[in-house]
C-alpha cells in the first residue's frame, strides 16, 4: 500500500499557499552521506543507477535522514546520451568525458533517438518502485536542458569557458539546430517517461546556459526551451528551470511557460522580484555557507526565508548543489530551521 504523500512542495510550486516554505536540496542524494561513500566503494554512478533497488535506496536516503519535501532521482544528466549514441564515461575527480564528441553535421546526423522502456527501462523502475511503495514525499525526476548536454558532447567533457561550444554555434548554425532539436526530441520523450513512471515534478539543469549573453541566448537556446516546456506543459506536473551565474537571463526565462525558476547564490529572491520575475522561486543559500559557523547559517537562511514570506511562492533550496564537505547532521538541521521558521512567520 502506498504510503500518505505529503504535496506542500507541489503546492507551493503551484503558487498555492503552504503552512511552510518546504526544502529539499540538490544532490542532497549521495556525495556527503556515508552510506553512499560505502556503496561508491562498490560501484561507479552508472552501476547505481542501472539497479533500480539500489538506486531508489541511495534516492530515500536524504527524506529520511534530512526530512526534506521533496526526493530527487538519483542519476546524472548525461544518463540517457548513451541511448542515442553518445559514448560517455563518468571520470572519478573529471566528470562526464564523451568519446566521440560532436564535430560536424554527420556526427549530428548520426544521433538516434530514445525509447526509454527500451533504453532506460532501469531509470523508470526505480522511479515505480519510489512512487508506488516507498516515499512519503513527491519525487522530482529531472533532465539536463540542451545547451548544458551539448556543451559536453561539443567539448568531449567539462569546460571552463565553453569556447569550443560557443565556437561551434556561431560557425556552424546550420548543424547546431538540429543538435538542438534532437536533443529536444530527447528531453520531451525521456522527462514524459519519468513523467508517466510517477515523478511529481520535473527541473531541467541548464546549468552552464549562463555562459552565453542574452542576445545569444534569444537566438540561439530560448525557441528550443519555449519547444520544450510547452510540450511538458501538457503533462500537468510543475516544471523547474535551473542554471548557474544566469541572472542576465532570469527575464527571458520568466518568459517561457515554466511554474518555477531556480536562483543561484548570486541573486537574491528580492532583486529577482524588482527585476520583474514572477514566477515562483527555488533556492538559494550558498552550498559554502553550510561550512561555516551555525550562527551564520542561521542568520542567512531566516533572511532568505524573510524574503520570501510575503507570498506563497517560494521553495527553499541551496544555489547550487550540495558538496561533498557538508555534513548530514548540517543538512538535517537546515531543514529543521527552514520548516519551523518558516511556518511561524507564515502565521505572523
Amino acid at each position: 500500500m502506498a504510503k500518505q504523500i505529503n504535496d506542500t512542495i507541489i503546492r507551493a510550486y503551484r503558487g498555492e499557499k503552504t503552512d511552510y516554505t518546504p526544502v529539499w536540496f540538490m544532490r542532497q542524494a549521495g556525495r556527503s552521506q556515508k552510506e553512499y561513500r560505502e556503496l561508491k566503494k562498490k560501484y561507479s554512478l552508472f552501476e547505481i543507477t542501472h539497479q533500480p533497488e539500489l538506486c531508489a535506496y541511495v534516492t530515500r536516503l536524504p527524506v529520511e535522514h534530512y526530512g526534506v519535501d521533496a526526493a530527487i532521482l538519483y542519476k546524472d544528466i548525461m544518463s540517457p546520451l548513451p541511448a542515442i549514441g553518445v559514448d560517455v564515461e563518468i571520470k572519478k575527480n573529471v566528470g562526464p568525458v564523451i568519446h566521440n564528441p560532436i564535430q560536424n553535421s554527420h556526427d549530428v546526423d548520426n544521433l538516434g533517438v530514445i525509447n526509454p522502456e527500451a533504453d532506460v527501462p532501469y531509470v523508470l523502475d526505480t522511479i515505480r518502485l519510489l512512487t508506488e511503495e516507498q516515499l512519503s514525499v513527491p519525487l522530482i525526476g529531472f533532465s539536463g536542458a540542451p545547451f548544458t548536454l551539448a556543451s559536453y558532447m561539443i567539448e568531449g567533457g567539462p569546460s571552463k569557458n565553453y569556447n569550443q561550444t560557443k565556437a561551434f554555434m556561431y560557425r556552424h548554425p546550420e548543424v547546431w539546430f538540429p543538435l538542438m532539436d534532437k536533443l529536444a526530441t530527447m528531453i520531451i520523450t525521456y522527462v514524459k517517461a519519468q513523467i508517466n513512471a510517477g515523478a511529481k515534478a520535473i527541473q531541467l539543469f541548464d546549468s552552464w546556459v549562463g555562459a552565453l549573453n542574452r542576445a545569444d541566448y534569444q537566438a540561439f537556446i530560448k525557441p528550443v526551451m519555449k519547444q520544450i516546456f510547452t510540450e511538458l506543459k501538457k503533462e500537468n506536473v510543475p516544471l523547474i528551470l535551473f542554471g548557474i551565474g544566469a541572472r542576465h537571463l532570469l527575464m527571458e526565462w520568466n518568459d517561457l511557460p515554466v511554474d518555477v525558476i531556480g536562483l543561484d547564490w548570486r541573486t537574491s529572491i528580492t532583486e529577482a522580484r524588482q527585476m520583474g520575475v514572477t514566477k515562483v522561486l527555488q533556492g538559494n543559500l550558498d552550498p559554502a555557507i553550510l561550512l561555516s559557523d551555525w550562527q551564520t547559517i542561521e542568520e542567512r537562511t531566516k533572511a532568505i526565508l524573510d524574503e520570501g514570506k510575503s507570498e506563497c511562492r517560494h521553495v527553499f533550496n541551496l544555489g547550487h548543489g550540495v558538496t561533498p564537505e557538508i555534513t548530514p547532521a548540517t543538512l538535517k538541521k537546515l531543514t529543521e530551521l527552514v520548516q519551523t521558521y518558516s511556518s511561524v512567520i507564515k502565521t505572523r
